[in-house]
């Protein structure tokens, strides 16, 4: 099994995409990326940790390629926003792929620029590649969450977020 770690706004959905896709054998919700050990989700959606909320996976690399990965991250969100999601809108809400290989790196870089080449979004591709912090598991009520609450809903595609 290999890892991946992505944000791309609203947690709910996002684990909700990856989860779709076979390969994929486990998900789970949280934090990234701030200065803040363990935070809350109170203490993110403050602004004052800087963390993201992202998405940590185990896949099956003999199943489904980090490029497909990455692929279908590029898809269920706008990466040229800044900070923002659609409707939900602060730091934690943006587009980071957060690496745990030096391979991981090269192709996540390489696909942004290949976005940027082919002209893929009228605006510059803002997503931000980093290594991988530390992840803070979020709160249990948290995972699978739309899953758990069939009335919630979280807006995907290009636009994201929303809760």
């Amino acid at each position: 099994m290999a890892k991946a770690t992505f944000g791309a706004g609203c947690f709910w959905g996002v684990e909700a995409a990856f989860r779709r896709i076979v390969g994929v054998t486990e998900t789970a919700v949280g934090y990234a990326g701030g200065h803040t050990e363990n935070p809350t989700y109170r203490e993110v959606c403050s602004h004052a940790t800087a963390h993201a909320e992202v998405v940590q996976l185990e896949y099956d690399p003999e199943q489904v390629s980090y490029q497909a990965l990455l692929g279908a991250f590029w898809e269920m969100h706008d990466p040229t926003q800044v900070n923002r999601q659609g409707p939900d809108v602060g730091d934690q809400y943006r587009s980071v792929i957060f690496f745990h290989s030096s391979e991981q790196e090269e192709e996540a870089l390489a696909s942004k620029q290949d976005l940027e080449s082919r002209g893929v979004f009228p605006r510059p591709v803002a997503t931000l590649i980093e290594k991988a912090p530390t992840f803070w598991r979020a709160e249990e009520y948290h995972q699978r969450y739309l899953e758990k609450n069939s009335g919630a809903a979280c807006n995907l595609g290009h636009g994201g977020g929303g809760r």
